[in-house]
């Protein structure tokens, strides 16, 4: 594989996004600002990859990047491509499928505590739920997305489709009854594929195990204990709460703010709303076995064994960039917000570099990626 193609592929796993359209006008009082206490960090590579916001790709980019070679924060772009207004570093986002990390933290968590298996059939826990013909399916197929479920229906497959439902609201168990009366994919634990009904699914045990809301559980085991204040889950509220800077995503007739949107189909796999700082305090305490005990965060890491292609482990990725670093992490796209969370790991297994960026990608539903993310993650990472 060229690099080239190598790069292409790197972009398409991290589930980041790409665009194509009308530029986004530049605006001269809006630069972008960093500030740095980092030796070994490359940061002029990190700066040139938002140095230019906002333009046709994104309007606007807030990057942390932390670990033991310092620390390195930068933003820039607009609030709003209405006024100008210089981004805000510390604004809320809506983080999409990085939720799936929080959710896989609170089962790895029950766990620890012995109250659910990875190894035990979801049928023993939610004997309900699947049709009664099927296999078993493991909690640990679950978590790595290898149950073979098929996804659940939605709007459908294009921007105009979402945009026009973009205030519906959906239940977990219709998103499950959905997806249910459709045959399995695959035999589960044979293949991979990367699909949000896993997580609804996981959403739906904790609630059972707990007997309280999903959105409970993680407040309590992982928001309040680590001090998360911007962080929250937005329930059937299409606003995000709080300072923020818009989103939006480009049309044949130009660029249409998304902000506002009901995120209930994601739920437990992707409708968390939170900051920069907030993520990065989550990714640290995290890598550090603070959220998850050490001998279940090792899920996090492993892909499943015998899958040809697979990538995605226990509520994260594991991706090998082009000079060999391995990074773990997880992305999360939701119209006109673009986020990803990740980490590499020294040979005793601690933290050597974190990542958490949020971009105002302008089509964060691309499958080809955008320009702006793995630069960003190169840059961070890499080295």
């Amino acid at each position: 594989m060229n690099s080239r193609t190598r790069r292409t592929a790197l972009a398409a796993a991290l589930a980041l996004a790409v665009v194509t359209g009308p530029a986004v006008p530049a605006f001269a009082d809006a630069p972008a600002t960093a500030t740095t206490s980092a030796s070994a960090l490359d940061t002029a590579a990190l700066w040139q990859t938002i140095a230019d916001l906002p333009a046709d790709d994104a309007t606007a980019a807030v990057v942390r990047v932390g670990g033991r070679d310092g620390t390195w924060r930068g933003v820039s772009g607009v609030h709003d491509i209405a006024t100008g207004r210089k981004a805000i570093a510390d604004g809320r986002f809506r983080a999409g499928s990085v939720t799936k990390v929080f959710t896989a933290s609170v089962v790895l968590q029950l766990v620890a505590e012995h109250r659910v298996a990875l190894d035990r059939p979801v049928q023993d826990y939610l004997p309900d739920l699947f049709p009664a013909d099927w296999p078993s399916i493991t909690v640990g197929q679950l978590l790595n997305h290898t149950s073979g479920i098929q996804p659940a229906e939605t709007p459908g497959g294009t921007f105009a489709d979402w945009y026009a439902n973009r205030f519906a609201s959906y239940t977990p168990q219709a998103l499950v009854a959905s997806a249910t009366a459709k045959p399995l994919e695959f035999a589960p634990g044979t293949a991979q594929h990367y699909l949000n009904i896993n997580y609804t699914v996981l959403g739906l045990l904790i609630e059972k195990i707990t007997g309280t809301s999903y959105e409970h559980q993680v407040q309590r085991r992982i928001l309040t204990p680590l001090h998360l204040r911007d962080t929250y889950f937005p329930g059937d509220d299409p606003r995000i709460l709080g300072p923020h800077n818009l989103g939006y995503q480009t049309t044949d007739s130009g660029l249409v703010d998304v902000t506002d949107w009901n995120v209930t189909e994601g739920w437990a796999a992707g409708n968390i709303i939170s900051s920069a700082a907030d993520l990065e305090r989550f990714t640290t305490a995290l890598f550090n076995g603070r959220v998850v005990p050490r001998s279940q965060f090792q899920h996090m890491l492993q892909v499943p064994d015998g899958i040809e292609g697979a990538a995605y482990t226990m509520g994260m990725s594991r991706i090998v960039l082009p000079d060999g670093t391995v990074a773990y992490g997880k992305s999360g796209e939701r119209w006109g917000y673009s986020t990803l969370i990740g980490a590499t790991l020294d040979a005793d297994g601690r933290i050597d570099r974190t990542l958490v960026f949020s971009v105002n990608s302008t089509d964060a539903k691309s499958e080809t990626g955008n320009p702006r993310t793995l630069p960003i993650v190169l840059a961070a990472l890499e080295g």
